[in-house]
Parts: C-alpha cells; structure tokens; sequence
C-alpha cells in the first residue's frame, strides 16, 4: 500500500509539473474549462433564483404548500369551489401534521370587476390577513397598504390591472357576480392598495377580505374557498398529504382522486358532470396548483442543459486536441519513462491525471467566479424586462447560490475533461520504446 501511494503522488507530481512547464497551454485550455463552469453555475443560480421567487411567489399569492380545497354541490349539475364548516377541518389538520407551520382559509372567486372606464374578469382571493403573515412581506406595495384588507369593502389589485381599470389607491368599483344560487349580486368596494406585478400570478388576481367575498356570494362565514397548509419542511409534502388523507377519511370525509398537475377550476366540467350532491373535499399541492407555469421553469433548466452540452463537447475537443499535440510533442520523453521501466498503465495514469488536475483546476475557478458572478449581480437587483415578468413573477432578477448543484456541476465538467482524456491517454500508453525514443519531433 505504501508503495503505491508512493507511484501515485509521483505521478500526480509528474502530471502537475507537465502542466506547469506547458503554462500557455495550461491556460488557455483551463480558461475555456473555467468559463464553462462560469456559465453553468451562473445558469444555475439564475435557474435556482428563478424557482426560489416563483415558489414563494406562487405560495403566497395562490396556493400553500399544501392545500384542501373541494366542491360543494346543492344540485347533481352545479358545483361552487367552496369547503363547509372549514373550522373543523382546521383542528385536524393541526392535530395530524407535526410539522405544521401554519394555515390560512382563502376564499375563491371569480367575477367581473367594474370601474368608472373599463371592466376585466378577475379572479377574487378572499383573505383574512391577520391569519396571513407571509403576504406582507412578498408583495411589494406600489401605493397603499396590505393591512388595509383588514377592513371590509377594500380591494388590492396589481400594477398591470389598475392600468386597465384607469384606477387608482382610494378609488371605487364594483363587483358583480351570478351566486350559485342564481341571483345576479353586486358589492362596492375601495381600492386600498396598488401592488408591483408579479407575473402571471397575477395578471388578474385581487385580494378583498374574506368577508366582503362571502357578502359578493352570499354564504356564512363558516364556508371558505380552501385551506393553505404551510409546513416547515416541504421535502415532507409526500407523507403530510397521505397523513391528511387517511384523517380526513376517518374523519368521515369523502375525498376526491388525486389529479397531479390539475388547478382547482380545471375540474368544473369533471365534477358538474358527477352525479353527486354535498361535499367532496380535494387535497392538492402547490405544483398542482401552479402547474400552468411550471413550464417556464423546465424551460431555463432545459436552455441552461443545452448550452452547457455545446459547450462541453467544444470542451471536450479542445482536450482531446490539446493530449493529441502534448504527446507527440512529448513522444521521445514517453520512451525514456518507458525504457527505464515505466508500465503502460503509468503512462495512461500520467496523463489522465494531467487532465484531471486541469479540469479540478479549472472548475474550482470558474465555480468561484461564477457564484460571486451571481451575488454581484443579485445585488444590483436588475429588472425584468416587463414580457418576462410575465413567467418569472418577479420585477427583479434573482440569483440564488445552489451549493450541491454547483458541486455536481462542477464534478460533472471534471470527470467528462478526465474521461475524454482516456482516448489519446490510452494511445501513448501502447507506444513501444523503442519506436518512441527514434521519434524525431
């Protein structure tokens, strides 16, 4: 064992000091591999921030972590997205999930909202804000206050739709609705704030109190549109949903089939279509909830995958080039370690291990720079271009750091810059000698 850690760090001192008397060489391939590094840890921070904003975006704005929502049905043919006598479901929830951080009812709605100059179709977030802690601090007031939405009869809406309303913080409009029992209902309501846009989230969301949403429809207060679950760990989302499930059922609630990927008001026609009356509960989780955006996502995972691929196999011929031109240039030195009783398997090892030792260095310098690359620039809080707002949900870029997947990053460029390697490696390892040492370079 001594002995062969003795060859080892011999080779290893070889390989280093081989790259260390080619330092041209050296840096200019080791550059091209830190810059690949640099653009695949940026795209990764990018990628991470991006999904970090839309997460705690989408979790605010329109769903929890996890969430209990269902339907209702007075009739076999006519549903309304509502849970009844949702305090009860509440205890159990809290007495089921032990790591329960905290949760919120949220009422739903749809109607059309009407000002002095225009109308839009909005989707209505019924809130009780004292139960919502996060919503303050996510959304960024352009005018007004969210704490406002304390008092009934106020309204928040985003940048994007008070544009097309031509509204203003203290303004009034109106919002009218066919309940589902039919009646054709209006409430007036006071703009109490104006917040930034954040995407698609909210190109036609509102927030009102739960209150003044439960007037707009005409139910009791003990009925909401569905139950926010927030956890203090998300990786346990799996076994919280099937602990839900097996309460709710003993509880003696009936439950709808998980449809993963499926929003709530996706499932109308389904559940109009059934011939049930009364409650079905419909636990869900914020992917399903948001799953019409989560494409954006997959989109920058896959651009960031594609310009990394081209650019580690311009990587990988750029080595193979550089081993190519090392040996033969090196032919001569090849036979002497030969001829003085070097093995085969030594020589393949020497140069593997020279491409190894580039690529680590490499690597480790352009993880380096690419992760203060990203703070720099997380820092400046740049804007997104208004059509990307749109998908990211977000005004400012975000950059998060993403420490195992810059090391698997990292580790993914070293072992493709080791085993391309390989193939010349293996070719000056078969030289014999003799034929080596008469090679006139």
């Amino acid at each position: 064992m001594k002995y062969w850690l003795e060859g080892v760090s011999q080779l290893f001192l070889i390989a280093f000091r081989n790259l260390l008397t080619h330092r041209r060489r050296t840096l200019l391939l080791g550059g091209a591999i830190a810059g690949v590094t640099t653009l695949l840890v940026f795209l990764g921070c990018l990628s991470s921030g991006v999904k970090a904003t839309m997460l705690e975006s989408a979790t605010t704005v329109a769903t929890g972590h996890l969430n209990i929502g269902g339907f209702y049905k007075v009739t076999a043919g006519q549903s309304a997205p509502l849970v009844t006598d949702y305090k009860k479901i509440e205890d159990i929830v809290t007495k089921t999930l032990p790591d329960l951080d905290y949760l919120t009812a949220r009422g739903r709605g749809w109607a059309r909202l009407v000002s002095a100059d225009a109308s839009a179709q909005v989707g209505i977030a019924g809130v009780d804000i004292a139960h919502e802690p996060r919503l303050p601090k996510v959304i960024k007031m352009e005018e007004g206050n969210v704490e406002d939405l304390a008092k009934p009869g106020n309204l928040l809406l985003f940048e994007s739709l008070a544009k097309k309303l031509k509204v203003k913080t203290g303004d009034s409009l109106v919002f009218s609705v066919l309940t589902d029992r039919g009646v054709n209902n209006t409430v007036d309501v006071r703009v109490c704030g104006v917040a930034k846009d954040m995407g698609l989230m909210t190109a036609w969301n509102v927030f009102v109190p739960e209150q003044t949403l439960n007037q707009l429809y005409q139910i009791n207060d003990s009925a909401t549109g569905a139950i926010l679950i927030y956890l203090k760990n998300m990786n346990n989302i799996p076994r919280d949903m099937d602990l839900l499930r097996k309460a709710l059922s003993a509880a003696g609630y009936t439950l709808m089939d998980r449809e993963a990927n499926k929003v709530f008001w996706q499932k109308f026609d389904e559940v109009n279509r059934e011939e049930w009356t009364g409650q079905k509960l419909d636990i869900t989780t914020w992917e399903d909830e948001i799953s019409f955006v989560i494409w954006a996502l997959a989109a920058i995972d896959g651009l960031s995958f594609l310009l990394t691929s081209i650019l580690l196999v311009i990587i990988a011929v750029g080595i193979m080039n550089t081993l190519w031109i090392a040996i033969r240039e090196r032919t001569r030195e090849i036979g002497t370690l030969r001829a003085i009783g070097m093995r085969r398997r030594a020589v393949l090892a020497m140069f593997v291990m020279e491409a190894f030792g580039l690529g680590l260095i490499g690597t480790a310098a352009g993880a380096l720079l690419g992760s203060l690359l990203a703070l720099f620039l997380d820092s400046l809080h740049l804007p997104v271009p208004p059509g990307a707002e749109f998908f990211i949900m977000s005004s400012t870029f975000h950059f998060a750091l993403n420490g195992a997947r810059i090391l698997g990053g990292a580790a993914v460029i070293t072992l493709c810059c080791t085993l391309i390697s390989l193939i010349p490696s293996y070719r000056a390892a078969k030289m014999k000698p003799i034929t080596a040492m008469s090679h006139v370079g």
